[in-house]
């Protein structure tokens, strides 16, 4: 299974489609309803050439390209619909809405045209690689490592019934992991087994697991908050199996005729179009800021530099998304001998801490560099501020559901450091975290504008620490 390639092929696909829809739609307004000689100038040229690469960022905002092999036609066909809609009105009032026409008629065959043009020419290639893809997985030639929790009779029969399916669900079951110390005696003579909950993060990890099916007797539910818990720091997609009262609560959605019903956890907690718009926001601020204030850069480097002893940059690795460690990078604000007894959290008139580095802080220009974890996609501009393990293992030891802020990516700034501030001890970290999660709960891109705003005048007021 190669999502890569798969992607490719869509985005290709959709190249092509595109620039034939306008190059059809531009031959059918000059003669059917402009009635006038067919001239392939500039501005087909143009159009052929801006207009492919304009509907193929729109799909990458609306996240089009995302789970590329959990495609259904059905769902195909209305997200391609909706989409093209959106696409033609803003290329209607941005390139056609000028024009000089006849009667206001044409308008409207314009924007038909286009939208007819345009929706076939795009939807006609995509049902064939989505139907060969679904053919796969029915298959069972491609599918998705999962891994089974649970290990008594209902782990047993969610495994024979799922296996035993004409029609495959796309799951390829790795192994299970046991609950409450029961090794699964039925269980062990078709699937691997892996361990228990308490190590569920390394098998993931171990065997490149996407999906997780939680298939736990009525007595075992106890532990799906803790094992839910536990999940979050991993990327990958959660389903539990129900019992009746998920069924009579209304839980339980029926998303295909074929396959065991199955109620998926989501951990969508944007819709995919901001998710996809904020991420795009992120490249674009990042590249601009480093452009435009390199010799505001350049000069802090030499300041630095100049200024102590040391390298100009702070390298030190953070926990980032589902628990990836990654590397961050500051300008240097303390001497080079500031944790030589080990990790410390900086305070307010912290002795470790250089002149100068007293004054980016005050601005926060020592976290310009960051920028480049942001165009790394190890970060983002708004989110919880990213931690160190040392810290991290303090925290979840008396706050377990720290690890909730690791369902998204860290920021450059975070509600918690706008309402809170920096923080000296662990006591306050957990203070500031409640803000992190009344964040995370409320996650779109307005509410990260505003956080951007706060930010930008505690700047100003020079309040950073």
């Amino acid at each position: 299974m190669n999502r890569k390639l798969q992607t490719l092929k869509y985005l290709l696909a959709d190249l092509f489609s595109s620039g034939l829809a306008w190059a059809v739609f531009y031959s059918y307004r000059k003669l059917n309803i402009e009635h006038t000689a067919l001239e392939f100038g500039d501005r087909f040229v143009f159009g052929v050439i801006a207009v492919p690469l304009f509907w193929v960022t729109l799909y990458l905002i609306t996240g089009t390209y995302k789970n590329i092999y959990r495609k259904s036609r059905l769902l195909e066909l209305g997200q391609t619909l909706l989409i093209s809609f959106i696409g033609v009105l803003i290329i209607f009032f941005t390139l056609l809405l000028d024009d000089e026409v006849a009667s206001y008629k044409q308008y409207y065959k314009t924007f038909l045209a286009l939208l007819s043009f345009h929706f076939l020419l795009t939807f006609i290639p995509r049902l064939f690689l989505t139907t060969i893809a679904a053919g796969k997985i029915h298959n069972r030639v491609i599918g998705f490592p999962t891994l089974l929790v649970g290990s008594n009779d209902k782990a047993f029969e969610t495994f024979a019934e799922m296996e035993a399916a004409v029609r495959s669900a796309g799951n390829k079951f790795i192994g299970f992991v046991h609950i409450n110390g029961n090794n699964g005696s039925s269980l062990r003579e078709h699937l691997p087994h892996l361990g228990g909950t308490d190590n569920i993060l390394d098998v993931i990890d171990e065997h490149d697991i996407e999906e997780v099916i939680l298939a736990i007797e009525t007595s075992e539910h106890g532990n799906i908050k803790t094992i839910l818990t536990k999940l979050e720091q991993r990327n990958v997609r959660v389903k539990i199996t129900p019992d009746m009262y998920d069924i009579l609560s209304g839980s339980v959605k029926m998303s295909a005729i074929y396959g065991t019903p199955l109620i998926e956890v989501s951990h969508d907690i944007m819709p995919v179009w901001q998710l996809y718009a904020k991420q795009a926001i992120d490249i674009l601020v990042s590249i601009f800021v480093l452009v435009l204030g390199s010799p505001v850069f350049l000069l802090t480097a030499c300041c630095v530099k100049f200024t102590s002893e040391g390298p100009v940059f702070y390298t030190h690795e953070r926990i980032g998304i589902h628990g990836k460690p990654f590397n961050i990078v500051k300008f240097r604000s303390m001497r080079m001998d500031a944790e030589n007894s080990g990790p410390a959290l900086s305070s307010e008139n912290d002795p470790r801490v250089t002149p100068f580095g007293s004054f980016m802080r005050k601005i926060r220009l020592d976290e310009i560099p960051q920028f480049l974890n942001v165009l790394k996609g190890e970060m983002s501009l708004v989110g919880p501020r990213p931690e160190r393990q040392y810290y991290i293992d303090q925290i979840v030891e008396r706050s377990p559901h720290y690890v909730h802020l690791q369902k998204v990516k860290p920021g450059i700034t975070s509600w918690g450091q706008v309402k809170y501030g920096y923080a000296e001890n662990v006591d306050e970290m957990i203070q500031r975290l409640k803000y992190d999660l009344i964040y995370i709960e409320n996650m779109s891109l307005i509410v990260d504008f505003k956080i951007i705003i706060y930010t930008v005048l505690t700047v100003l007021r020079r309040r950073g620490q």
